[in-house]
């Protein structure tokens, strides 16, 4: 294996805390294991095939046919993923059936059959493609902020149906005693062992939780469906189905609006992939995330001609890379393998299918808080202004309204009531206009005149206000206007330490790479390269007359030695009737 060699990944900054990191080859076993626990957390979700497969009334030879089938489309894309280079991220994003279309796709089979499910995946396919292409090209449209409100929303989603799976109440609408315990135990053995295991125990706290869930399942009479196994197969390959294109072009449309919107969550988990493999993350690199979406539409196109459900990006397992430390991507090639040679042992997989609902409902809280949590962080790592707040706020609002109010969805026109009864896209869709609405009017650019004898507002306080609020409304990073206003306040004490200079205006400029402060002034320019040699190192042993030129001198060291560690690139110079001292930060 180590003879391979995987495409090259951007610089980045290996966080301290992973055990191994998207480009570290772990040692065997681990591989193995690792990749054994995302094989088995991705094929858990293939209930989302069983699920359409039901609502069309397909026979169980068609129905295994189609589940071997998206088995290797899930292969495929979470191949291109982990490979990365032109095929997809190079990052750890495992591929599961898509939540969005049971319905849809359901409802395709039943009309069409198998064949029509060639229909769905190519639209679905095609539609991704287009949105790999296009996405690098909106990093104004969709700053972190808004990947934030995605992903925050995306964990809220899974609240309801993680706590009903994991009580049992999604069947009686009751607490179920033996789903609560099962649950439960399943949840504190992931958390315990995550928390509190070595590293090595760390790396199987997922399997751990699952083991013990299923044991105690089984111990109390909960396992269900054992009996199944003994009619199906062994070995087995996809019946490819006879394309159906003839499909419904109401329908088609349906679907591609549908896998525009599913890749905003593939957008979403690129940007969370990113930021936990970079230590140093401050934007997301929207080249890698075009690549993760078109790494989903490549593979999707591939799988339609089998008859394959598609598919989309795994939350679950992106907790599992949190809960493990681990984001190598050569796991991610290691559970593309399992994948796919499990696609063709159907009672392995079936068997994967019967682990019990309440042990998935523990798995699917832990991947909820874990999303909220980074939907958070992400916000938070931008300065919001109000209008980022109103941003974020309704954005929220709308999201959580259509789960929490599923009636508000039936008020919509029929035609797009199956977009707006998903909280993440309505999320998502809203964050955008709403950003896209509140730049309107918001220039990247920013001057103000400094009154240097105003009385009630003093000028530490014009500086600080101009760089914290100018920062909040171009959403630049926190980290970085804080030291913009910190190293604005050192330039303006440098400048007015002469009795022959004078602040007079401030001004600033910012894009998503770039923060510039800068400071005009009159008298002479800021000498930036103080010669620390003219200054005897004994201060006490200066004659009394030149103490004061020499302590001035020494101070000024100081200030121009702050400015240099602040800034990444400090200037000053002349500018028509003013000298200026320009501040750079790289954003």
């Amino acid at each position: 294996m180590k003879k391979i060699t995987l495409p090259p990944l951007p610089p980045s900054t290996r966080p301290p805390d992973l055990a191994y990191a998207s480009s570290e080859i772990p040692p065997h076993f681990a591989l193995i294991g690792l990749a054994l626990q995302h094989a088995a957390t991705a094929l858990a979700l293939i209930a989302y095939v069983l699920a359409s497969a039901k609502i069309s009334g397909l026979s169980g030879d068609v129905t295994r046919s189609m589940v071997t089938a998206t088995i290797i489309g899930m292969a495929m894309a979470t191949f291109f993923q982990s490979w990365g280079g032109r095929l997809g991220s190079g990052t750890l994003l495992v591929h599961i059936p898509d939540p969005l279309l049971v319905v849809l796709s359901g409802m395709v089979a039943a009309e069409y059959g198998a064949g029509g499910l060639v229909a769905v995946g190519l639209v679905n396919g095609a539609m991704a493609l287009g949105a790999g292409y296009l996405v690098p090209r909106l990093r104004a449209v969709l700053p972190p902020t808004v990947a934030g409100v995605v992903i925050c929303i995306a964990g809220l989603s899974l609240t309801a149906s993680a706590l009903s799976h994991t009580t049992g109440m999604g069947q009686t609408g009751e607490v179920d005693g033996r789903d609560a315990l099962i649950g439960g135990c399943t949840l504190l053995v992931i958390m315990a062992l995550s928390i509190w295991g070595s590293r090595r125990v760390k790396l199987f706290a997922l399997l751990c939780g699952l083991i013990t869930g299923v044991a105690l399942a089984a111990i109390l009479g909960n396992l269900h469906g054992v009996e199944t196994l003994a009619t199906t197969p062994v070995f087995g390959l996809p019946h490819i189905p006879v394309p159906v294109l003839n499909v419904d072009p109401g329908l088609l449309v349906a679907i591609g609006l549908l896998a525009v919107m599913t890749q905003l969550d593939t957008f979403g988990s690129v940007v969370l992939m990113q930021k936990m493999n970079d230590s140093d993350w401050r934007r997301a690199d929207m080249n890698m995330a075009g690549l993760g979406i078109r790494a989903n539409g490549l593979a999707n196109l591939l799988g339609a001609w089998l008859g394959a459900y598609p598919n989309a990006t795994s939350s679950a397992n992106i907790a599992l890379c949190h809960i493990s430390r681990s984001t190598s991507r050569w796991i991610g090639l290691g559970t593309a393998g399992v994948l796919a040679l499990l696609a063709f042992l159907p009672q392995v997989s079936m068997a994967l299918t019967l682990i019990p609902t309440p042990v998935i409902g523990a798995v699917e809280i832990y991947a909820a808080a874990y999303l909220v949590v980074s939907g958070i962080e992400l916000i938070a790592s931008r300065a919001l202004d109000s209008r980022g707040i109103f941003m974020v706020g309704l954005s929220f609002i709308a999201g959580m309204g259509v789960i929490f109010l599923p009636g508000l969805a039936d008020t919509a026109p029929a035609y797009a009531q199956f977009l707006v009864k998903n909280g993440i896209i309505v999320a998502g869709i809203t964050a955008i206009s709403l950003n896209l609405l509140f730049r309107l009017g918001t220039s990247q650019r920013a001057t103000q005149v400094l009154d240097t004898k105003a009385i009630d507002i003093p000028l530490t306080q014009q500086i600080v206000n101009f760089v914290e609020s100018k920062g909040a409304g171009w959403s630049a990073r926190r980290e970085a206007v804080s030291r913009a206003a910190q190293a604005a306040l050192e330039a303006a004490e440098a400048i007015q330490s002469a009795d022959d200079r004078q602040l007079v205006e401030i001004r600033g400029s910012f894009d998503e790479f770039n923060l510039d402060i800068e400071l005009l002034h009159r008298g002479p320019p800021l000498i930036l390269d103080a010669s620390r040699a003219a200054s005897d190192p004994n201060l006490l042993d200066i004659e009394d007359e030149a103490f004061n030129a020499a302590l001035d001198q020494a101070l000024a060291g100081v200030s121009h030695t702050l400015l240099k560690r602040l800034t990444d690139k400090l200037s000053s110079g002349i500018r028509g009737e003013y000298s200026y001292v320009r501040l750079h930060f790289d954003h």
